[in-house]
């Protein structure tokens, strides 16, 4: 993300005096000039000023969510989507806090969002007033920095400071506290100001990139590792980051949060790592004598046991947030700095010494065999749908249109990085560091809005469309196509799966007893919708599904008892993958 550099909202040319306008309107005024054009938000008592500020204001589009936790979800899905940081407007309270599952969510995947909650008048701060609570120290932790604005003369300035710092360095929520009668105060003279500079981030210096080049000339099995940070970095990034991979012949995996960075479809791509990772992915990682980790924080469920990970091989890591190189991983050269800024120094120096590679075939005839495993390959039934063909489905029904999917989290959302193939950034929004159940669908919408005419789909589950059904409301009112795919086993499937695995099939309350009818449910939010179960009707309803002119919600009754595999257990090395129930992976050729 780049920094935006603005200047002053308003201000003075000789005689003339800036009209009075209040904090509110100053700071609508803002967040226009700063080029926002959708804020996702709740009204409330004490931001009614702000409310009223945006009630002729026509180059802000407000979009009316059903709870705040949404409106969060809803503001993350635009700026995944877009490159834009999403801004939310809520009320003090409860309507702050129930932001700090979406703030929580977007700091663990590092997503810009300007969260705007608004707060009891100032002399009543610290009384228990009505609907009041410490919405800084609640934000502490799923924010990056947090102001409370005292003054109506800082409302510009800490507005520009709050955006900026949002999309700058690693791309984080960030918090602004509005106290009520500062947004109703009136201010006459001039409140544009210049806002001062973020001092730009640390580059890597030359000797640190010239030890990375020698690296990658020297490695006869390497393996490039992408992750969140190139999306964030841009569709630059991406594509300079495609040159590397196209350039060293290497082999390219991407983690959840990373897919489409590059083609899935590219014949380098040997699919996503970690706990539910294609086979070739993790055994690549684990055999590798290079790891090129870009954007990526080599996160718990890519390692697996830390101790083992990746024993024999050299690693270099390059991230925007110098925090996160050696924190978990210890690397051998670690370059902090945008993933897109760090690429585009390393690329044309390797460029000249291209002819100097080594030879890589051996390696890549090595993972050719791990391929020919199979690992995503499933069987079908006869009279049961199973969810890996209904996301195999959705991926026919769609081929050459690039949608975007939403997903919610669980078997769903790892059936979906499996076996969706995503060609183009932007076009995978999930719940990655968080894994927050309920942010499929609020996602979705925030994307429709951000692209009205491309096809937007959530995949969900029927615990997971439970946390956020009610938004099936906002998506009607603001006429969004979105297509709801349902999932549905009833039960909450990973946590059952982790109980069949590890707690001897104890089921301790992951199924569900009082499932609501789903499509009576969605009809009476208007929605079109229909359930099927029969395997042979399953092509038809998803290109029904998806070629409707309006929101459509498709519940597909699949198989209860599927697990997704492939499986790397908790604390395992890379090299121990569960192919099924009960089957390890064996290397018979040594």
């Amino acid at each position: 993300m780049k920094i935006l550099t603005t200047t002053p909202v308003a201000a003075t040319t000789g005689s003339q005096q800036t009209p009075p306008r209040s904090g509110a309107s100053a700071l609508v005024e803002t967040l226009v000039h700063l080029g926002v054009d959708k804020v996702f938000g709740y009204p409330g008592g004490a931001v009614l000023p702000i409310y009223d500020a945006l009630y002729n204001e026509k180059r802000l589009h407000h979009i009316l969510v059903r709870h705040e936790q949404a409106a969060v979800h809803a503001a993350e899905g635009y700026a995944r989507s877009t490159g834009k940081p999403g801004v939310v407007v809520v009320t003090s309270g409860p309507g702050m806090s129930n932001t700090t599952t979406g703030l929580l969510d977007a700091m663990s995947d590092s997503i810009p969002i300007i969260c705007i909650s608004g707060q009891v008048a100032k002399p009543l701060i610290g009384t228990q007033a009505f609907q009041e609570c410490d919405a800084i120290g609640i934000a502490k932790t799923v924010t990056k920095w947090q102001t409370q604005i005292q003054d109506v003369r800082e409302v510009v300035q800490r507005t520009e400071e709050a955006y900026n710092r949002a999309v700058s360095g690693r791309p984080s929520p960030v918090l602004i506290d509005f106290p009520k009668d500062i947004q109703a105060q009136l201010i006459d003279s001039p409140i544009g100001v210049s806002l001062r500079k973020t001092p730009k981030d640390s580059a890597p210096s030359e000797y640190d990139i010239s030890q990375a080049i020698n690296l990658i000339l020297e490695a006869k099995k390497p393996i490039i590792y992408g992750g969140g940070g190139l999306i964030n970095s841009g569709n630059l990034a991406c594509d300079t980051f495609a040159k590397l991979v196209s350039m060293t012949k290497a082999p390219c995996t991407l983690t959840l949060m990373g897919l489409g960075a590059f083609p899935g479809s590219h014949p380098q791509f040997i699919g996503m790592p970690g706990m539910h990772g294609t086979l070739e992915a993790n055994l690549a990682l684990h055999d590798s004598d290079l790891i090129v980790c870009v954007g990526a924080r080599f996160d718990d469920r890519v390692t697996g046991d830390v101790e083992t990970f990746a024993p024999n091989s050299k690693k270099i890591h390059i991230d925007i947030d110098p925090n996160s190189i050696n924190r978990l991983v210890p690397v051998d050269v670690g370059l902090a700095g945008d993933c897109g800024d760090v690429l585009s120094k390393i690329v044309p120096i390797l460029r000249a010494k291209i002819n100097t590679l080594q030879d890589i075939q051996p390696w890549w005839a090595k993972i050719h065999r791990w391929q020919k495993v199979k690992s995503l390959n499933f069987e079908t039934k006869e009279n049961t749908i199973v969810p890996q063909a209904l996301i195999r489905s959705i991926q026919n029904a769609t081929a050459g249109e690039d949608p975007i999917i939403a997903t919610d989290v669980g078997q769903h959302q790892m059936w979906a990085a499996q076996h969706f193939v995503f060609n183009k950034p932007g076009h995978w929004l999930t719940s990655g560091g968080a894994g927050t159940m309920g942010y499929g669908l609020p996602a979705a919408i925030g994307a429709q809005l951000a692209h009205p005419d491309k096809t937007v789909i959530c995949v969900s589950g029927d615990a997971s469309i439970l946390m956020n059904i009610q938004e099936l409301s906002t998506a009607v009112q603001h006429k969004t196509p979105v297509k709801i795919i349902l999932s549905n086993n009833e039960c909450m499937g990973m946590v059952r799966q982790w109980q069949e695995f590890n707690h001897g099939g104890r089921y301790s309350h992951s199924y569900t007893e009082a499932l609501p009818d789903f499509v009576s449910v969605a009809k009476g939010f208007g929605w079109a919708a229909e359930r099927i179960s029969n395997p042979d009707e399953l092509d038809t309803a998803v290109m029904r599904c998806l070629r409707h002119d309006g929101p459509y919600f498709l519940e597909v009754a699949v198989e209860k008892q599927e697990n997704c595999f492939p499986m790397m257990p908790a604390g395992v090395p890379h090299n121990q993958i569960l192919l099924r129930e009960g089957e390890f992976y064996k290397d018979d050729s040594t």
